[in-house]
C-alpha cells in the first residue's frame, strides 16, 4: 500500500506559487473583460437599437448554452484561421472573459430592470442627460443589488480557469499536471492544488464580504 508523501512536492513550491499567480492574473483579466462586456451589454439590451439588442441576446444565449471548454477551443484553435493568432494565456483570458461577460450581462440587466421607473423620471426632471441618469441614478443601486450574484459568478470564474490547462495555459491546474508527471504522486499533488483553490475562494469570499459591507452599507429598497 502506497503511503502519502508530501515531501517531494516541496521542491516544486516555486512552480506552485507561479501557477497560483497565473490563475489569479487570468481570473482578474477575464473578470475585467467580462465586467466591461456585462455593463455595456446590459445597457445595450435595455436601451440600444433593436439589431444591437438582438445581437447581444444572441451572444448571451450562445455562451450560456454551450460548454465553456468548446468556447475555449474555438478561441484558441479556430480564430487563428481568421488571422487572430494569440498565446494560450491570452486565448484563455478572452474565452473566459466572453463567458463571464455573458453571465454578467444578465446579472447587470436584472439589476437595471429592478430600478423603479419613477427613479429614472426623477433624474430626468433634474435636467440630467441620458448618460448622467444611467451613470448616477440607475447604475449605483443596480450594482448594489447585483453584487451578491456578481461575486458568486466571480468565484465560478476563478474555478473555471482550470479549463485553461486544456490549451496548456500556465495556471494552477496545469502546474499540478506538470508536477504529477515528475513525482507520480497524483493524490498528494491534487490534494495540494485543491487546498490552494479552496484558500483562494475563501479569501475572495471574505474580501467581497468586507467590500460589500463598506460599499453597500444600506439595504436595497424593494
Amino acid at each position: 500500500m502506497q503511503t502519502l508523501n508530501f515531501q517531494q512536492l516541496l521542491r516544486y513550491q516555486d512552480q506552485l506559487i507561479d501557477g497560483t499567480l497565473h490563475t489569479l492574473l487570468l481570473t482578474l483579466v477575464a473578470a475585467v473583460i467580462g465586467t466591461a462586456i456585462g455593463v455595456a451589454g446590459a445597457a445595450a439590451v435595455r436601451s440600444g437599437p433593436r439589431p444591437v439588442r438582438w445581437a447581444i441576446r444572441g451572444y448571451v444565449e450562445l455562451i450560456r448554452n454551450t460548454p465553456s471548454l468548446i468556447q475555449l477551443f474555438v478561441v484558441f484553435f479556430v480564430l487563428p484561421g481568421f488571422g487572430l493568432r494569440m498565446g494560450a494565456f491570452e486565448a484563455a483570458a478572452i474565452a473566459l472573459g466572453l463567458y463571464f461577460g455573458a453571465y454578467c450581462t444578465e446579472i447587470v440587466r436584472a439589476g437595471l430592470d429592478a430600478i423603479p421607473g419613477s427613479q429614472v423620471e426623477a433624474g430626468q426632471c433634474l435636467g440630467l442627460t441620458r448618460w448622467q441618469v444611467f451613470r448616477h441614478v440607475v447604475l449605483p443601486p443596480a450594482l448594489r443589488s447585483v453584487y451578491p450574484a456578481f461575486t458568486s459568478q466571480f468565484v465560478l470564474l476563478l474555478l473555471g480557469t482550470s479549463l485553461a490547462s486544456q490549451i496548456s495555459a500556465e495556471e494552477l491546474f496545469h502546474t499540478g499536471g506538470f508536477i504529477e508527471t515528475r513525482t507520480y504522486r497524483s493524490f498528494e499533488v491534487y490534494a495540494v492544488i485543491c487546498g490552494i483553490y479552496f484558500a483562494l475562494v475563501m479569501s475572495f469570499k471574505l474580501l467581497f464580504a468586507a467590500v460589500g459591507r463598506l460599499a453597500f452599507r444600506w439595504p436595497v429598497r424593494r
